[in-house]
């Protein structure tokens, strides 16, 4: 029985609701803000924006810490760590995400980068020794046919290159999840902190990468403010808080649930908002996709709680 069950079992029912309420809140925050992500490329470039934000969203979250009178500073032994890991989740990932956005839709982009879970199996197979069983193969399998059908190699479309980077988005996101259970392993780092130093980590890459790459003025429209505004306060912030919360009253596998819910609402602001629609085997892939997440869910609420 891990910590997480121990203390939602302490929890009172008014503060599992609120739990609760603050997983749908959070994942209303980081799904829509896929809408957001692919809205702003309008008015900057995608090395600018990424870096804008990811500066924006670290000050935050130290400003969090400070209100929490939490410690600031992390054990000196683990910066090496954090420096990996913010480069491959908030550098890689975040850029990776923009970049897939020029061209692919927020919903499907989202879908595709969703697949981390099942690049990490493969990973900590390699990296811990973690065998592969029962309902992960089907998982991966599912995967694998959702990923073949969205992608369909053998159509060379415009779309390809976006498709490709949102997987490549994933693939790097599950690396940075390899690294962050290296971490946690020898060291003991808050995951806010945690977070906010792996994004400053990574804000200094992708402010070097905006300086070598030379991009279109920005437009400073209202639109342009709103998303830095909306990825500084609420997706980076405000969705961490909640996180926070959530695992403090909720089992880790109830929690984990909310996986689900990002893409499913990313795909959804992309129907309404932007016009977004997947027809035929787009649309097999992103239900075969989803069906695999939450294969993957249901185990870790299994084991886990």
């Amino acid at each position: 029985m891990t910590d997480s069950h121990t203390n939602a079992t302490r929890s009172t029912p008014i503060q599992q609701r609120l739990a609760v309420l603050a997983l749908v809140l959070m994942a209303i925050i980081w799904g829509y803000n896929w809408v957001v992500l692919k809205r702003a490329l309008t008015y900057v470039g995608p090395f600018d924006f990424t870096a804008m934000r990811t500066v924006a969203g670290a000050s935050m979250l130290f400003i969090l810490v400070w209100l929490r009178r939490e410690p600031i500073f992390v054990e000196r032994r683990a910066v090496p760590r954090i420096l990996l890991l913010g480069v491959l989740q908030t550098g890689m990932f975040s850029l990776l995400i923009q970049l897939a956005l020029m061209q692919g839709d927020a919903g499907k982009s989202s879908i595709l980068a969703y697949t981390m879970p099942f690049w990490v199996i493969p990973m900590a197979w390699f990296a811990f020794n973690e065998r592969i069983r029962g309902l992960q193969w089907v998982a991966l399998l599912m995967a694998a046919a959702g990923l073949i059908t969205i992608v369909q190699p053998w159509q060379a479309d415009g779309d390809l290159s976006s498709k490709l980077l949102a997987i490549a988005a994933g693939f790097f996101w599950a690396m940075a999840a390899i690294v962050t259970k290296w971490l946690k392993r020898d060291f003991d780092v808050p995951v806010l902190q945690l977070t906010a130093w792996q994004l400053t980590a990574g804000s200094v890459a992708l402010i070097v990468a905006a300086l070598i790459v030379h991009e279109r003025p920005i437009d400073p429209a209202p639109y342009f403010w709103f998303a830095l505004g909306y990825n500084a306060l609420l997706a980076s912030s405000m969705a961490w808080f909640f996180w926070l919360f959530s695992l403090q009253h909720l089992p880790a596998g109830v929690a984990g649930m909310t996986a689900l819910g990002v893409p499913v609402v990313s795909v959804i602001s992309g129907w309404i908002e932007l016009g977004e629609t997947s027809e035929g085997a787009e649309l097999i892939g992103m239900v075969l996709i989803a069906g695999a997440l939450a294969v993957i869910s249901v185990r870790s609420l299994k084991t886990r709680d």
